[in-house]
This record gives structure tokens, sequence and C-alpha cells, in this order.
């Protein structure tokens, strides 16, 4: 099995290093990933200036790009044969909720389901990278799990938040649903050193809500989340109220 290895906290990211560790039990591992720090970049494609890619001295190839930048790049030029499975993360922090729709994690798993390779987007739910290294065995079972199955879902990749507990302690895998995220005062003003006024997004107290199966009531508990993700974001149970609008011009 030949299996792509890919983040959004960089190639150098303790997190790739342990997600790689644990995939090569499992087949043929190759690194793609980017040269830097691009977590929240989303699906983001980089349009307006040429991409390099280079080796580093463990063996990765390094790009300076984003995520779905690195999973093109890998399928398209660096990789042969074809990846069969895209493997994304371990992220240095939670990818659940909302955040799916801007981290870099998940999208670089949803790029590799675009182009019809299977993918499993992986995030830490702790702090940073404290911890990640102890979950190696845990995740070669949660992915042997995942690939031995016949047949994965087309247009479906798999969200996976691991929670902030000791793996001897976690009590299981849930199979969940996004819960809903909101950050309270999470946008900063104020003035750096020379007067000048400026903005920071991000901080601020978090609050969760949800149903009972959440991603973030299944961590909290001290479960491993796993979440199927769907690439067509059309709402169907609308469709035919929307229609009975008659919309025209």
């Amino acid at each position: 099995m030949q299996i792509l290895c890919t983040n959004d906290d960089g190639y150098l990211a303790l997190g790739i290093r342990v997600l790689a560790s644990a995939a090569r039990n499992l087949g043929q591992v190759t690194i793609v990933a980017p040269d830097r720090e691009q977590s929240a970049t989303s699906h983001s494609l980089t349009l307006h200036h040429p991409l390099r890619a280079r080796r580093s001295t463990d063996g990765a190839l390094v790009v300076d790009g984003t995520p779905t930048d690195c999973v093109i790049l890998a399928v398209n030029e660096l990789m042969e044969p074809r990846p069969d499975i895209c493997l994304s993360g371990v992220n240095h922090g939670p990818n659940m909720g909302e955040d799916v729709l801007y981290s870099g994690t998940v999208a670089a798993a949803m790029e590799a389901t675009v182009i019809g390779i299977p993918a499993v987007a992986i995030s830490y739910t702790g702090d940073a990278d404290e911890g990640i290294e102890e979950w190696e065995s845990v995740l070669v079972r949660l992915l042997e799990g995942i690939l031995k199955q016949d047949k994965l879902p087309p247009d479906t990749l798999f969200n996976v938040n691991l929670p902030r507990v000791d793996p001897a302690d976690v009590k299981g895998i849930r199979v969940t649903s996004l819960g809903k995220r909101r950050y309270s005062d999470s946008l900063t003003r104020a003035l750096d050193p020379s007067g000048r006024e400026y903005y920071w997004i991000g901080g601020g107290e978090i609050t969760w809500s949800g149903a009972v199966d959440s991603d973030f009531g299944a961590v909290h508990e001290g479960y491993i989340s796993v979440t199927p993700l769907h690439l067509d974001l059309t709402n169907y149970s609308l469709l035919e109220e929307i229609r009975g609008w008659q919309l025209s011009l």
C-alpha cells in the first residue's frame, strides 16, 4: 500500500513524524508536507507563483506551498505509483465543529478525496505537541480498523480527533457528528509599540454545543472521535422548499 502523509504544521512537526511512523506498519510511506506552518489555510491553492519541492535530509518531500498544494503535487508529480490513501496530521490541536472549514489538515484530506483517494485527517486535542508521540500504537490500530474495510465510502473523508488523555486511558472510539463552537471575544484590537492600531483574530473563550453524538462531546469524555465528512454541501432537505420560492428574474 502506498501511503501519502501530509499536514499543515510543516514537515518538521512532531505530529507528522508520529503519523508516518505509525503508517509504516501498514505500507510504504511518502511524506509530502509544507515547508512551514500552514494552519488555518483551509483549502487554499497557490496560483500566482511557482511551487518548488525539495527533499529534506530525512527523506521528506518539502513544498513551499499549502497543504492542498502538497497533495496535488504528490499525486500528480512526486509519487509513483499514485497513493492508495492520504493521511493528514497529526495536527497540533483539535479540528472539530466549524474548525474543519478553516483547517489545512482537513483540507489536505479533502483534496485527496476530491481526486479520488481515500483520506483520513487526524488531530490531537491537547496543547501543541504535548503527548502526541504516545499515540503511535493507538494510531496503528485505528488505521488498521479503517483500512481493513473492503471498500471505503466514496466522496467521504474521516476526521479523527484524539482526546487529551493518556492513550492507556482512552475509552474507545465513537462515530460522531460535527459539533458547533463559538469564540467569545475572539477579535483583539490593540496598539503596537509604534502606536499603530492592529487586530488579532483568535483566542478568547470557546464554548461548544451540538448533538449528543458530537465530536467535542466524545473527546471530552475520553473517546476518540471519528466523523465522516461528505464533500457534497448541498442541504437536500431544503431543495423542494427553496424551489417553492419560484425564484426568477
